[in-house]
This record gives structure tokens, sequence and C-alpha cells, in this order.
């Protein structure tokens, strides 16, 4: 039983003696040598399961601390990756809804502190789904409360759908004037070259007209 014990206590020094080399070569003996402190208050049959345990630990560490270096590395690889894998994820998102446009999809091509026009891109650069409806844009004007647009026109064909608010407008063709009073649920249409002007009458809330334009020069374009 003596040389028993004898030997087992030799191999847990030998353990311990190899353990606390190995971490003072990489860790400068610190972290080990708490490890090793921690072990030798266990009961000495505990001792060289408790050394193995702390060198499993610390080989993991080395491990994880390795893969962080290698991904400090590569991060800025990583981060364009990232970066082309969320385009892709937002082409593929957008082939699978091209019907639907939010706010980012309309550029702004007029604004001033009374309103702003917003259009949507050409249809057929939006997806390929829409190619046969090329020659038609689409447009949403607000005008705020109480404010009045301009007289102008376009080349291009209008149909326009009061979404939100109410007021009057005029249209001018071949010289002869028109005037309507519009509300929210109201459609009128105002043909290319015609001259038109409008006025938001609420005093609280904004005119929003949202206009399907379908071009008559170059397909998608107007002016």
């Amino acid at each position: 039983i003596v040389v028993l014990l004898a030997t087992l206590l030799c191999a847990a020094a030998a353990v311990a003696s190899s353990w606390e080399d190995d971490n003072h070569h990489h860790h400068g003996g610190h972290k080990s040598g708490r490890c090793v402190r921690r072990c030798e208050d266990r009961p000495w049959h505990q001792r060289p399961r408790c050394l193995e345990q702390c060198r499993e630990e610390e080989r993991e560490k080395r491990q994880e601390r390795s893969r962080h270096e290698a991904d400090d590395r590569s991060g800025e690889g990583s981060s364009e990756d990232e970066r082309e894998r969320e385009q892709e994820k937002e082409e593929k998102q957008k082939d699978r809804r091209p019907y639907v446009f939010d706010r980012r999809s309309f550029r702004r091509v007029v604004r001033s502190e009374q309103g702003s026009l917003r259009v949507l891109r050409p249809l057929d650069e939006v997806s390929r789904l829409l190619r046969g409806i090329r020659d038609y844009r689409v447009a949403v004007l607000e005008a705020n409360p109480r404010s009045f647009v301009v007289p102008s026109h376009t080349d291009a064909h209008c149909i326009c759908y009061v979404a939100e608010g109410e007021g009057v407008v005029t249209t001018i063709e071949n010289g002869e004037r028109r005037s309507y009073t519009i509300k929210q649920g109201h459609v009128f249409v105002a043909p290319a070259g015609a001259v038109t002007y409008l006025a938001n009458t609420d005093g609280r809330k904004k005119l929003v007209i949202t206009k399907i334009l379908h071009t008559i020069s170059v397909p998608g374009e107007f002016q």
C-alpha cells in the first residue's frame, strides 16, 4: 500500500510539474499556478483528475484565442462577405415580392417647404417581371395644408388617385379650363401636355395624390 501511495504521489507530482512548465512557457505561469494550487487543496486521489481538467480547460482557451486571432485577421474580408450576403438576400426578397415598394423605393425629384414629388424607378428596372409595363411610371405628390401647387405639365398621360386629404384641381387643355373638387378616393385624369394646378383646401391634413404616368415618347421616361 505504501509503495502504491508513493507511486501515485510521484505521478501527481510529475503531472503538476509538466503542467506548470507548459503554462510557464505559454502564459508566464500565472493562471496555471492558481489551477495547481486549487488541485493541491483537494484529496490526493482527486489531484490527477483535477490537473487533467485544468489542462483541458487551458487547451480550450488556447484554441478559442486562436480562433479570435484568426477572426481579427480576416475581419475586413468577413465584413465584405457579410455585406454581399445581405445584398443577395435583399435581392432575393425583392424577387419574391416584386410588387411591394416602400418609401425608400422612391426618389424625390421636387421638394419645398410646402410639399414634395417622389417618383418610383422605371418598373422594368425594379423587376424583370414588370417589363411588360415599362411604359408606366408611379409618382406620389404631397402638398401641405393650405398649400398651392403651381401650374405645370408633363409629356405623359396621368391618372391621379387622391389617397388622402381634399382640395381643388384645375386642368387647361386646348384652351378649355376645367376645375374639380377632389377628396380621398377620387380619381381624375390629366392628359399629356395639359396644364394642371391644384390647391390643398384643408387646414390640417396633407393632400396626397398617387399618380400613374403613361409615357408617350421614350418608354419609362417623362419630363
